[in-house]
């Protein structure tokens, strides 16, 4: 795809009636790379068996490369983040905006560059909570 990041194509793409909105969108670079991408499956026994592919995939993925994973529940629409093998579960919106800031943004930019950036991923955050909100 390797497209521009916007809270409309994000809404797009994880609508349950296209045909892209089964799988996984890869972010990398400050450019959707790709969507409805199959990622591998975690092995480990110990992750829960009420979970699902979807959450299965973020551990399977967090424990392959250096990604923040980022999962939000179909049933539910909890977030949940995977970062090294491990799933936190339920996370709320200013605890996955300080998880994005520190694991992300904050190893790309600057400290004067950085307040620019932290400023624009609340504003692109409260954008995609309202279109959320809005498709309810």
């Amino acid at each position: 795809m390797n497209s521009e990041i916007s809270p409309q194509l994000l809404v797009n793409l994880f609508n349950p009636k296209t045909p892209l909105h089964d799988g996984a969108v890869i972010i990398s670079e400050n450019k959707i790379k790709s969507a409805a991408c199959l990622l591998p499956l975690s092995n480990d026994k110990n992750i829960s068996k009420r979970l699902g592919t979807r959450h299965r995939s973020a551990v399977g993925m967090s424990q392959e490369s250096d990604a923040i994973v980022v999962v939000v529940s179909e049933e539910t629409g909890k977030i949940s983040v995977a970062k090294d093998g491990t799933l936190i579960m339920d996370v709320k919106e200013d605890a996955l905006r300080q998880i994005l800031i520190k694991n992300v943004v904050t190893k790309r930019f600057g400290n004067e560059e950085l307040k620019n950036k932290r400023t624009i991923l609340k504003e692109k955050m409260k954008s995609i909570k309202n279109n959320k909100t809005e498709t309810k």
